[in-house]
């Protein structure tokens, strides 16, 4: 599957889910108390990319729901029926049990195909812009990730955040001359 938009899941094992079944990106809301930093995240990706909620069949999951079509109109929802997300031993539930095929069919009746050509940063151009590999990177990298929207993320994880939200050179160029002016100014 060529899924244009970022797929929010409840966790860790929703994002493995995921990706075996249909190769997609995503947002973890880490639980139903969802964050004003992922909501962020998730407004970004709407605006970017677009949006599909595909969280449990059970409480939490609604309210996740809830919570992000509130915040968020326009995001499209991918559902599976409980009797398709129990665990094999039957003690568990959620979208981490899912067949692959009932995911990619849940996912089937909301994305789009992606006809974007995909964004590749070279590891090499982020050192050079000193964001890993250099004593300042952290504290650039945070900033850079303010400023993009696109959540706190470490050295290693950089690049797959700017390539799925897809900031090309363009952007990422005009956000480092921003984060380097503020350098300046904060050396002077």
């Amino acid at each position: 599957m060529n899924i244009k938009e970022i797929i929010v899941v409840e966790g860790k094992s929703d994002t493995v889910a995921v990706k075996r079944a249909a190769g997609a990106d995503t947002i973890e809301t880490n639980g139903s108390a969802i964050d004003e930093l992922t909501l962020t995240r998730i407004r970004h990706a709407q605006e970017t990319r677009g949006v599909i909620v595909f969280t449990d069949p059970d409480f939490p999951g609604r309210r996740i729901r809830a919570i992000i079509e509130e915040r968020i109109p326009g995001v499209k929802h991918a559902f599976l029926e409980k009797k398709l997300t129990i665990a094999k031993n039957g003690s568990g539930l959620g979208i981490e049990h899912a067949h692959d095929e009932h995911i990619r069919a849940a996912l089937s009746a909301v994305y789009t195909v992606d006809d974007q050509p995909a964004v590749d940063i070279p590891l090499a151009d982020l050192m050079t812009a000193r964001l890993i590999g250099h004593p300042d990177a952290k504290r650039r990298r945070e900033r850079l990730s303010e400023l993009l929207q696109i959540g706190q993320v470490n050295g290693k994880g950089l690049k797959k955040r700017l390539e799925m939200f897809r900031i090309g050179y363009d952007r990422l160029g005009e956000v480092l001359k921003v984060l380097d002016e503020e350098e300046t100014k904060n050396n002077e």
